[in-house]
């Protein structure tokens, strides 16, 4: 009977441990998924910020062409080629 008694107690006290570390990752996989949600929210506005920048960069590329820098002029002449065609479609769905 003690056996009994024994093998009971300590299925018991494997069962609390087990319980615990299960509440304990549980605990630990919700920090790591409010974490990785915060670093993903970070990544999208780093993102953001560095879209911001390239198109801010390509503006400038522009400016300092237009201004009379020798550099760059093939890609500002296609760049105002595109712009042009972009507004030509534009008024033509105006116009429809």
């Amino acid at each position: 009977m003690s056996n009994t008694l024994e093998a009971v107690h300590l299925l018991e006290v494997t069962l609390k441990k087990l319980l615990s570390n299960y509440e304990f990752l549980v605990k630990e996989n919700q920090i790591l998924l409010q974490s990785n949600t915060k670093l993903h929210h970070q990544l999208l506005e780093k993102e953001q910020i560095l879209a911001n920048q390239k198109n801010e960069y390509e503006m400038l590329k522009i400016a300092k062409t237009i201004e009379g820098s020798s550099k760059d002029t093939k890609d500002t002449k296609l760049k105002i080629n595109a712009l042009i065609r972009e507004i030509d479609k534009c008024i033509v769905q105006l116009q429809e």
